[in-house]
């Protein structure tokens, strides 16, 4: 939006001016010397259009020239590219009535003078009274379809000045002014002007009125319909852009946004629809980093339970996979280099509990709770886990080839847990508690140990099923913190085919 535009919405607006007023100046001269002519005294109509021709280039010349330093003000923002004022704003939204009132002024002057013009010739009151009613009528109609015309070739100018910042309040008329204001101009206007026919036509007794019933008739139709489907298109216009928002919003569709060219009431619903879908864009924003930090399940979860430290019993399978000599890998690598080191490994660990519907808890430093089972409820929760540790180990050798170095003990566990969320009302995380928890980490430790890096207690490999017979009993140990001894499984060895 520079200069060229700004030329060009000039021109329109002149345009405007000029032709409104001289269609108006135009048909009130015709009516009251050649329509419904009064003649009185010693003038004639060629008298009346060169004092009427007079005036108007008088006074529509002061307008132009006081429309033109105020554009100026208003509008200076527009023609320099730049973001306007907060008074520019004002002045910019205000301009359709701003110059509806200047043509008011011009017009009520009109009418005030040539009022005191027949009275000079002289006419009677009760004709001087027509003269001015009959030009002040005509100047409410050219003003009202200035405003309406201003309002409409200003749109441009709007949307940039709204654009950065939309009022809080209208700035302009709202939809029932402007449904009134098409009735007056379309209906009301015409039809006093009828009604008074017969009491300011002389004539009017002798049934000489038919050019002035035509006349009033004609501008009733063309004008009414001229104006309303300006006002219908002032406020459909935008309606069917926000509908057709609204339509792919319902479709999930959160990248659209409206422009906001209306100062009055339909900006501030463009302007609030616009902030319902930066609101709606916010919300998926803060959903996905939610789901990405806890896991879709949990997100879910919590969108459906709400706020609060609830929890409950389940059956299910804690997974524990920790990283071997991470303390080494900090020393050897540089401090970018163990990040992405640890980045790739926590990253074959999500994917490859995501492949069994399971979800990584948290990560703990170098290490990871996975959990199978729970929130979401899961039959096989204990053989979707064993799965997931026999696939993760040989990901893990996939991925030592580009990472060196890489290489994790996994320890798998099942039985009941307390699931729910701990902390507090202000803060708190959605995680399992109970002994097969603990029995994973340990066993963990003593996968480290072991050839196979994989180590799974008896508790899972009994709720396996078929799974189970891929898995060979160990014997028992006893681990940290619990009572009795405990049965581990590992993983059968797959045999090479012989080639």
């Amino acid at each position: 939006m520079g200069s060229a535009e700004y030329q060009q919405l000039h021109k329109r607006l002149v345009a405007i001016c000029t032709f409104a007023n001289l269609d108006g100046a135009v048909f009130v001269f015709l009516y009251l010397d050649l329509i419904a002519p009064q003649r009185y005294g010693a003038h004639s109509w060629v008298v009346d259009a060169i004092t009427f021709s007079v005036f108007a280039l008088v006074a529509f010349g002061l307008e132009a020239v006081w429309s033109e330093m105020s554009w100026q003000r208003s509008l200076g923002w527009f023609a320099e590219q730049r973001e306007p004022t907060l008074a520019e704003q004002n002045m910019t939204l205000r301009i359709p009535l701003v110059e509806a009132g200047r043509s008011f002024v011009a017009w009520a002057t009109a009418s005030v003078f040539f009022s005191l013009y027949a009275l000079s010739f002289g006419a009677p009151a009760r004709e001087a009274v027509r003269v001015g009613l009959t030009i002040f009528d005509g100047g409410l109609v050219t003003c009202a379809i200035v405003f309406l015309l201003f309002e409409r070739a200003l749109r441009p100018a709007f949307a940039a000045a709204l654009a950065r910042q939309a009022p809080e309040r209208a700035m302009t008329i709202g939809v029932r002014p402007r449904l009134l204001l098409t009735w007056a101009l379309g209906s009301g206007v015409p039809l006093a002007g009828l009604a008074m026919l017969p009491y300011a036509n002389q004539h009017a007794a002798r049934g000489n009125m038919a050019g002035s019933v035509i006349a009033l008739s004609i501008v009733g139709l063309v004008v009414g319909l001229f104006t309303t489907v300006i006002t219908a298109r002032s406020v459909a216009d935008p309606l069917e852009a926000l509908q057709r928002a609204i339509d792919k919003v319902g479709k999930g569709q959160l990248d659209v946004s409206v422009a906001v060219d209306d100062g009055g009431e339909v900006g501030l619903l463009q302007s609030g629809v616009n902030q319902m879908v930066a609101g709606l864009r916010e919300r998926r924003r803060l959903a996905d980093l939610f789901g990405r930090h806890v896991g879709p399940e949990v997100a879910r979860l919590a969108l459906e339970q709400g706020t609060g430290l609830t929890s409950e019993q389940r059956d299910a399978t804690a997974l524990f996979v920790d990283l071997i000599g991470s303390t080494a890998l900090a020393e050897v690598l540089a401090p970018e280099q163990v990040l992405e080191t640890l980045n790739a490994f926590f990253d074959a660990v999500a994917t490859a509990v995501a492949r069994e519907g399971g979800w990584v808890n948290k990560f703990q430093g170098d290490g990871a709770l996975c959990v199978f089972g729970a929130p979401a409820s899961q039959a096989d929760h204990a053989a979707r886990a064993l799965r997931v540790a026999c696939a993760l180990r040989c990901d893990l050798d996939r991925l030592a080839v580009t990472h060196p170095g890489i290489d994790a003990g996994i320890g798998v566990a099942s039985g009941p847990v307390v699931a729910g969320n701990v902390g507090t009302e202000q803060r708190y995380e959605y995680t399992i508690i109970g002994g097969p928890v603990n029995v994973a980490a340990r066993l963990t430790d003593l996968a480290k140990e072991r050839t196979g890096r994989v180590m799974a207690a008896a508790s899972s490999v009994d709720r396996a099923a078929a799974e189970a017979g891929r898995w060979m009993a160990l014997g028992t140990v006893a681990l940290r913190g619990q009572t009795s001894p405990t049965m581990i499984y590992e993983p059968i060895p797959v045999r090479e085919p012989i080639a």
